[in-house]
């Protein structure tokens, strides 16, 4: 029976609406889980390692007796990086490396200039101190989210970097554990759910508190991020992953199936789109999508994902793709077509863009370098990826000379008096009509 996914032309009377209804993905949180999430993170906040050790029994089926053993110490990780594959730390290390090499280009620097009349202006630029990184460790583990999160971290120079990972039922995930110990995390908590976010927001006897809190998680995380953001920083609040492929008559239409079927075997909620020039490469990527299908493991989790939220769009000529692509501004952007690089600068909203028919986004979800933590749901139209920027903060540096602060006072002072702020006036005027004694004098 052949697979069903919404067959869509740019030249429709109702386009505009059908793709409006396409992208409408929003799941609202239900009050539910809000006053459940809420709950967990009040008792944390109260109770401390007491509560913390209370909701890991109770939520993950792990019972230990005191805060500190909830830390699962270096030594463990070593132990972990020797079990696992050699060839699969192999492929981290190379993944770290590529990862690291391309955020190192991303590091701000702190700098200052000088006016004619002495003053100096500038920004001063820091690292956090502390980050938490949150990692999924439920029905699936990650250890590419240690990698993505960790190293622009790292890079940025925060001192201290805290892992939270849940272990249902007191298992491990040895791969999630090496990843740490590659990238230089420093503690490692085996906690989980809403109950880690409140640990790292607020911090307990044994979990420190944090500045920043990333990295993804179910929508109990989800939600838990959201109530805790002013207390801490957060990445940000991702929805379910989405790909848009637009393909040419010369893209394979196997390579496309398989692209789409990358991106939906994530969860039934994934979006995948594919944007075909023409109805040739239209009707081939169908026909591929339902002869690779009953080939793939996560058969139903892809048909369903494609059925509810998947779509081919046929359009006229690439300059139409482009249009639709930033109206939907996607998660990650593949561009299977001829010439891919001379259509990047009318690209205004992507979270990634993946150039050539070789540049498939599963490349980008390990170790082509660029982070793989990215802005979805239409975000893109004014979010960026998870970038070393993300773990830096900036100070403005103001350094007025007797000669600037004379020439500024009087500027201030005008604006000042028009909002009716008389003080700021005043002291604005202070250094512009008043001498600075010399006590030596």
């Amino acid at each position: 029976m052949p697979t069903e996914i919404k067959q869509l032309t740019v030249r429709d009377k109702n386009f505009d609406s059908a793709l409006s209804n396409l992208l409408d993905r929003q799941t609202e949180t239900s009050s539910e889980v809000d006053e459940t999430v809420r709950g967990i993170i009040d008792q944390v906040r109260l109770g401390g390692d007491q509560a913390l050790l209370e909701f890991t029994r109770r939520l993950d089926q792990f019972s230990v007796s005191m805060g500190e053993d909830l830390e699962i110490p270096k030594s463990r990780w070593a132990v972990a990086r020797q079990s696992i594959d050699p060839d699969l730390e192999t492929a981290l290390l190379e993944a770290a490396d590529r990862i690291r090499e391309f955020h190192e280009e991303q590091k701000e620097s702190s700098w200052q200039r000088e006016r004619s009349d002495g003053s100096r202006y500038g920004q001063q630029v820091n690292a956090l101190d502390r980050v938490g990184v949150y990692v999924p460790g439920g029905k699936a583990s990650y250890p590419s989210s240690v990698l993505m999160n960790v190293i622009p971290a790292k890079v940025a120079g925060v001192e201290e970097v805290v892992m939270v990972v849940p272990t249902p039922n007191g298992r491990i995930n040895e791969t999630v554990l090496a990843s740490a110990d590659i990238v230089g995390v420093d503690r490692i908590f085996r906690i989980g759910g809403a109950q880690a976010v409140a640990a790292l927001t607020h911090g307990t006897e044994t979990v420190p508190k944090v500045d920043k809190i990333v990295g993804p998680g179910n929508q109990y995380v989800a939600t838990a991020k959201k109530q805790v953001f002013g207390l801490v920083g957060i990445d940000m609040i991702a929805g379910p992953s989405e790909v848009l492929v637009i393909c040419d008559a010369g893209a394979d239409p196997d390579w496309v199936a398989m692209d789409l079927f990358a991106q939906a075997e994530h969860d039934e909620q994934a979006q995948s789109i594919a944007i075909c020039v023409g109805r040739e490469i239209r009707a081939k990527v169908s026909q591929a999508i339902n002869r690779l299908l009953p080939t793939m493991e996560r058969r139903s989790i892809i048909e369903q994902a494609l059925s509810d939220y998947g779509a081919l769009i046929e359009v006229d000529s690439i300059d139409e793709a482009i249009s639709v692509a930033n109206k939907i501004a996607p998660e990650h952007l593949e561009l299977m077509i001829n010439a891919p690089r001379d259509w990047i600068p009318k690209i205004r909203h992507a979270g990634a863009i993946f150039c050539g028919y070789y540049s498939a986004e599963s490349l980008g979800d390990y170790c082509a370098g660029p982070n793989h933590v990215l802005p979805t749901s239409g975000t893109a139209r004014f979010s960026s990826p998870l970038g070393v920027y993300d773990f830096q903060k900036r100070s403005s540096v103001v350094d007025c000379s007797q000669a600037g602060a004379a020439t500024l006072s009087g500027i201030a002072s005008l604006i000042a008096r028009a909002e009716g702020l008389t003080a700021h006036a005043r002291s604005a005027e202070f250094r512009g009509y008043r001498q600075k004694v010399d006590p030596d004098d």
